[in-house]
C-alpha cells in the first residue's frame, strides 16, 4: 500500500458579486490529496495520512476520499479548521490569493499519529508544505527517517511561498531530503526559485550525488526528464488541447510511482538499477497521463482505463 503523507485543503474560487457579498465555490486540493487520488484512480492501493478536522469542511474532505477509495485508516481527525486557499481576481484581472490555515489540522500532526501507518508500507509520498510547517513538518520528517531505509520515499516539493515564503526553509528541506528520497520529482519552476541561474543537469547531478537515485523535472509544455547515475531521458509531452494545467505535476507523480509498481520496482534496490528502457517507459507512461489532466478542467487526474 502507498501511503500519502500531507495537506487536503480547500481552494476556494470567488466566482463573482451578490447584491451583499461575494459567491465562493470550494475545491477539493491540495498537491498531496491530488497524488492519493490519482494513485486511486490507477488501482493503486493507497491510504492518506494527514490531519482533518471536524466540522462540514472535514467531513467532505473524509467522504471525499471515501468516494475515491483512499484509505482513512491513518487520518488523524482533529478539533482545528480546514484550510482555505482563496484565489479572485481583481478589476484587471489580475488574480490573487489569500490563504488561511494557521492552526488548521493538516498542521498539526503529531508523532503519537504516526501510530497508525500500517506496518505492511513500504511506499511514501511526501510534497508541498505540509513538509515545511509544524508540526507536521517534524513529524513527516520523523516518518521518513525511520522508513527510508527500507521503504521507498517520495517527495516533490511544491513550492508554495503564499504560505512559506522564506526560500530557504525549502532549500534546506529539499537538502535534508535528497538522501533519503528514492524519486524525486520538481518542476522546472520551483526550480528556478529555489536555484535561479543553475541548470537542471546541473541541480539533478548534485542530487544524484547525494543520494537520490531517481530524479524527475517537469517542464510544462516541453515533458518531462529523468536523470539515474547513467542515464538522461527527455519525454516529451503527448499532444493534446490543454484546458488547464491544474494537478498535471501530481499526475506525473502518482503515475510514475503506479509504473513501478506495476513493473515491480516499486523497492529502493530496484530504482536505484532502473536501467535506460524502463526509465523511457515510466517518464511516457507519466507525460501520456499529465496530458490527460491537461484535456480537462481542473485536478481531474485519469484512471487507468484511460491509459495503455
Amino acid at each position: 500500500m502507498f501511503i500519502v503523507c500531507g495537506e487536503a485543503l480547500f481552494d476556494v474560487f470567488a466566482t463573482g458579486d451578490t447584491p451583499t457579498g461575494i459567491v465562493f465555490d470550494g475545491r477539493i486540493g491540495g498537491s498531496p490529496f491530488n497524488v492519493a487520488l490519482g494513485l486511486a484512480r490507477l488501482a493503486q492501493p493507497v491510504a492518506f495520512l494527514g490531519g482533518i478536522g471536524w466540522g462540514f469542511a472535514g467531513e467532505r474532505l473524509m467522504r471525499a476520499l471515501a468516494d475515491e477509495r483512499i484509505g482513512t485508516a491513518c487520518v488523524a481527525r482533529l478539533d482545528a479548521p480546514t484550510t482555505l486557499s482563496l484565489v479572485g481576481v481583481d478589476a484587471a484581472g489580475v488574480p490573487s490569493y489569500a490563504f488561511y490555515g494557521h492552526g488548521a489540522a493538516d498542521r498539526l500532526l503529531r508523532p503519537e499519529h504516526l501510530d497508525a501507518v500500517p506496518a505492511s508500507a513500504r511506499a511514501f509520498h511526501f510534497g508541498s508544505y505540509a513538509m515545511v510547517v509544524q508540526p507536521v513538518g517534524s513529524t513527516q520528517r520523523q516518518l521518513v527517517e525511520r522508513e527510508h531505509r527500507r521503504s521507498v520515499i517520495s517527495y516533490d516539493p511544491n513550492i508554495r511561498t503564499n504560505v512559506e515564503p522564506d526560500l530557504e526553509v525549502w532549500r534546506a528541506t529539499l537538502q535534508w531530503m535528497l538522501p533519503r528520497t528514492h524519486l524525486l520529482k520538481v518542476s522546472d519552476e520551483d526550480l528556478g526559485l529555489l536555484y535561479p541561474g543553475r541548470s537542471i543537469e546541473a541541480f539533478a547531478a548534485d542530487a544524484l550525488a547525494t543520494g537520490t537515485p531517481l530524479v524527475v523535472v517537469t517542464r510544462g509544455g516541453e515533458g518531462a526528464i529523468g536523470f539515474t547515475a547513467r542515464d538522461q531521458v527527455a519525454a516529451r509531452p503527448t499532444p493534446v488541447a490543454v484546458v488547464d494545467t491544474v494537478g498535471a505535476g501530481d499526475t506525473v507523480q502518482a503515475a510514475l510511482l503506479t509504473w513501478l509498481a506495476e513493473h515491480d520496482r516499486l523497492t529502493p534496490e530496484a530504482i536505484r538499477t532502473l536501467d535506460r528502457s524502463a526509465l523511457e517507459a515510466a517518464l511516457q507512461f507519466a507525460v501520456q497521463a499529465a496530458a490527460i489532466t491537461c484535456s480537462r478542467r481542473g485536478a481531474d487526474l485519469p484512471r487507468r482505463h484511460e491509459l495503455g
